[in-house]
């Protein structure tokens, strides 16, 4: 554990999402229910922190996970501009399956299909990265936090993250969906959703 405070907001919906579209390092832009969900995430994270006064705020360099920034940061009362890039928090490469949608996936690679669902945490996908390939990523960055941290990141991100703050199972934390509507606080090695 860093020793902070960690605020979690996975990003807003992307029409890739919805079509369970294997998105990874491909910008899609969010749809509008991913930006109704970013106002949202913003309203009630302005309740909880209000200006956020000693607050780090980080995202990817994904458009996707910037536009939920920029919206959070807008519906506090903050300039949506006054927030890091971390090119260590992109989300997972998906590698020849970005752009694939799951049922196209087990349509055409059965037997990959099957690697992946009996070793979610560590199947990578050809030329990818595995959710343990993320969070050996991740963990070293983390170490660099000096103060309670609001992210905007993805959805693996978040899984390796949230593995290694509660210490869950890694192959639950690999098959958990991580929802887009709700802000995730981790602290003392437990977990609060707003």
């Amino acid at each position: 554990m860093t020793g902070y405070t960690i605020y979690y907001v996975r990003h807003g919906q992307t029409d890739w999402n919805a079509e369970l579209r294997y998105q990874g390092r491909q910008d899609i832009p969010l749809n509008e229910t991913g930006r109704a969900q970013a106002h949202a995430n913003g309203k009630k994270l302005a309740a909880l922190l209000g200006k956020a006064e000693g607050i780090d705020f980080v995202t990817t360099p994904l458009g996707r996970a910037q536009e939920t920034m920029e919206i959070v940061r807008a519906e506090m009362g903050l300039d949506p501009k006054d927030y890091r890039i971390d090119e260590n928090l992109i989300e997972a490469s998906y590698g020849t399956f970005e752009g694939m949608t799951l049922p196209e996936l087990k349509a055409q690679y059965p037997e990959i299909h099957r690697q992946r669902q009996r070793d979610r945490w560590g199947f990578a996908p050809p030329q990818g990265e595995s959710h343990a390939m993320v969070q050996a990523r991740i963990l070293p960055w983390l170490e660099t936090i000096r103060s309670d941290t609001l992210i905007c990141g993805h959805g693996v991100v978040g899984r390796a993250l949230r593995q290694h703050f509660l210490g869950i199972d890694p192959e639950e934390a690999a098959a958990w969906a991580f929802p887009q509507d709700r802000i995730f606080i981790w602290r003392d090695n437990s977990e609060t959703q707003v």
